[in-house]
């Protein structure tokens, strides 16, 4: 049985969903002006790993301490409807629709939330997602993380366990991804694939015969 891994942001997306999620908040008022700059800020740090991205996923978790995880994923369904949906790279979805029709197993592979994840494997009938999880106690945010992020070395924790349970060999395994932080994701699978790659995974991929899918 074969599996193939999908990375949400800049893959299957054509955008960053943290990027529109925070403006979403300070449309709502969530956010200031000062707090939607310094975000937008990490976010660009944490594409490009230059950033303590547990530190900050740690800070952001706990301001959510104390509110209804129900609340949340009604926000966010709601959200993912009108803002995240329209920007699905079609050619992306093609190639996961491919992988389906070839009787693959589809795995969401991402540092979002479950709240989303669980929206777009729905929409795409990815069997499967794999994602950062907050910590959760009677409904509510505990304002701590449940396990590790699942970015970079993270995402290999995920993988490499999710491989395990279902019996899958790695080696039958594809990643398709942008980022260089899921470096060593792309080397725990036999079939690494760099989509839209960013300048330092572009380079990688090229210097190693790596497939690289750019859709127009």
């Amino acid at each position: 049985m074969t599996v193939a891994f999908f990375d949400l942001d800049h893959t299957l997306l054509t955008v960053n969903s943290g990027n529109l999620w925070v403006r979403y908040q300070y449309r709502q008022g969530l956010l200031s002006k000062a707090d939607l700059v310094r975000t937008m800020g990490y976010l660009v740090g944490y594409r490009f790993a230059l950033v303590d991205v547990e530190r900050v996923a740690k800070v952001a978790v706990s301001r959510i301490r104390g509110q209804s995880e129900d609340a949340m994923r009604r926000d966010v369904h709601g959200w993912y409807e009108r803002e995240v949906r329209p920007h699905m790279d079609p050619e992306v979805v093609a190639v996961a629709r491919d992988h389906k029709a070839q009787g693959h197993k589809l795995v969401l592979l991402t540092a979002s939330s479950p709240y989303i994840s669980e929206k777009v494997c729905e929409e795409l009938a990815f069997d499967d997602f794999l994602c950062t999880r907050f910590g959760v106690e009677n409904g509510v945010f505990t304002g701590e993380l449940e396990g590790p992020m699942c970015y970079g070395p993270g995402k290999v924790v995920y993988g490499t366990r999710w491989l395990e349970r279902h019996g899958h060999d790695g080696e039958n395994a594809w990643f398709y991804t942008d980022s260089y932080t899921d470096l060593p994701m792309l080397l725990a699978v036999g079939h690494p694939v760099a989509v839209k790659p960013d300048p330092r995974l572009g380079r990688w991929a090229r210097q190693n015969n790596v497939p690289i899918l750019a859709p127009q």
